[in-house]
């Protein structure tokens, strides 16, 4: 639940595939043509070993372990996988601030065409996690500290008035039906995965805050904790270790602990101390 700690609602599960020799993909797709292939190609393909290197010292990337969907899809849901994955790779930050992705290079891994890449990439674009260099493909933003303390403070400004209204209004029995949620923040933690624990952290604020009412607030705050865990300038994810991902989801169960018995005082502080304890 810290700002550095925490994939949307539930991103589509992925899983890594040894077999595939560090060539990870969706579920297999119709081929593309060869007109489409040249098109893709001509439109974003990075300079790579053969191309004289990438410009002003930009390093070019395309080799990056992007998970494996466990179940066969739809085709029309291969741009959610793709766009599932890429926001995976930010959190473990397989795709590294400052560095260039070639959508069609990237494609070559999940066995697509370079469309649903490119489009997943537009859409991490609008969120703000990369930038669109022509010719060559998307950059991953940098981003220091301040950004991530700015993040927190805005989600706190958000997210604390609402939980403490809720702490006024809402049963107990409501509070105890989010217990398996509360519960999954914890073994995902011990996992020692950050982007198994964004997503079930994600989970739990977004079925507090529905109590709300409001889909919109909902949405903006599943926007900032998502931006939230993008990595730093160097490639270091925005989050804390084991050990701290372990003590931030137990502070999931306390609060509903205190919720369920109506300590209103009990729930202050620890709204106040989740929030203010985050990087």
């Amino acid at each position: 639940m810290k700002q550095g700690t925490g994939s949307a609602g539930t991103e589509e599960a992925v899983a890594a595939d040894p077999a595939a020799q560090g060539r990870h993909r969706v579920p297999a797709q119709p081929a593309a043509s060869g007109a489409d292939r040249r098109r893709d190609t001509g439109r974003d393909r990075l300079a790579g070993p053969g191309d004289g290197g990438s410009a002003r010292g930009e390093h070019t990337h395309g080799e990056l372990a992007l998970a494996r969907p466990r179940h066969s899809v739809q085709r029309s849901s291969v741009r959610g996988q793709v766009l599932a994955a890429l926001r995976t790779a930010l959190v473990s930050g397989d795709l590294r601030p400052g560095e260039v992705y070639s959508a069609p290079v990237l494609a070559e891994r999940f066995g697509v065409s370079a469309t649903p890449v490119r489009e997943a990439m537009q859409q991490l674009t609008q969120e703000g996690a990369v930038e669109v260099v022509p010719n060559r493909g998307f950059r991953v933003v940098e981003r220091g500290a301040r950004e991530i303390a700015e993040l927190a403070e805005v989600r706190a400004l958000i997210e604390v008035p609402v939980m403490l209204r809720l702490a006024r209004t809402v049963p107990a029995e409501r509070w105890a039906g989010l217990r398996p949620l509360a519960e999954a923040t914890v073994r995902a933690a011990s996992s020692g995965c950050r982007a198994t624990y964004a997503d079930a952290d994600r989970a739990f604020h977004s079925a507090v805050l529905a109590l709300a009412g409001n889909e919109q607030l909902v949405g903006i705050a599943e926007e900032l904790h998502r931006r939230a865990l993008w990595p730093l300038v160097g490639g270091a994810p925005g989050g804390g270790s084991r050990a701290e991902l372990i003590a931030d989801a137990h502070e999931h169960t306390a609060l509903l602990d205190a919720l369920i018995a109506g300590d209103l005082d009990v729930v202050r502080a620890l709204v106040g101390e989740h929030f203010t304890g985050a990087e």
